[in-house]
């Protein structure tokens, strides 16, 4: 089982909502309603940079104040960050039952390394691959094929969980059954019903049910 980390595994838009709104006091500018910002998380700085400053990528300003949003997010981390509720129920029954896990996220490894060892799991995960474990990222193929070479299986033995269109599109050219996270930081302008994946997840709790039903995890206790 292969995990996104923001929107997926760990609900990480507080703290990146709450970098770019005092980026933007920092500007001079009022906060930005939370509801406004999550669905960019996923996307990323740039996503957020763009959101909170209504620049393009190629102003002057683009990339300082994307650096900058990063920094403020790297010093506060994981002061809000949960995991989805339900999820380290769901960590523990895929361990309990023989399968294992991991981590394949676009978010780079100065940033996924220090959150990870501040939400520490009761099984953490077998491998992480961030987005600058190699020279591409999602959705490029080759960070799921690394993912699935550290966990000593093929990839068409891998399940991946995500909640952006790069997500499936990584997973279905890696030859990976996807699933959908609807849970997780989906705009109004997406359409994950057309991105191809193999099913859709409202909760973590549904990922048990979903492999129970193909026979890949035990019944229930």
């Amino acid at each position: 089982m292969l995990f996104d980390l923001d929107g997926t595994l760990l609900d990480t838009a507080p703290d990146l909502a709450g970098a770019l709104n005092r980026l933007r006091h920092q500007e001079g500018l009022a906060a930005l309603p939370f509801e406004s910002i999550r669905p960019h998380v996923s996307h990323g700085a740039a996503a957020l940079t763009r959101l909170g400053f209504a620049i393009a990528d190629d102003h002057p300003d683009f990339e300082p104040l994307r650096q900058r949003l990063l920094d403020e997010y790297h010093a506060q981390v994981a002061v809000e960050t949960r995991y989805f509720p339900g999820m380290e129920a769901v960590i523990a029954t895929l361990v309990g039952h023989g399968l294992k896990w991991g981590i394949v996220t676009n978010k780079p490894g100065w940033l996924t390394t220090p959150l990870m060892a501040q939400r520490v799991l009761a099984h953490p995960p077998s491998c992480i691959v961030s987005g600058d474990t190699l020279p591409v990222r999602k959705p490029d193929p080759a960070p799921l094929f690394h993912a699935a070479a550290l966990l000593g299986e093929p990839p068409q033995a891998c399940v991946y969980i995500g909640d952006a269109a790069r997500d499936v599109e990584a997973g279905l050219r890696a030859g990976m059954r996807t699933l959908i996270a609807r849970y997780g930081y989906l705009g109004l302008d997406d359409a994950p019903e057309s991105w191809g994946s193999d099913g859709f997840l409202d909760a973590p709790a549904e990922l048990c049910d979903w492999l129970r039903d193909r026979g890949w995890l035990g019944p229930r206790a």
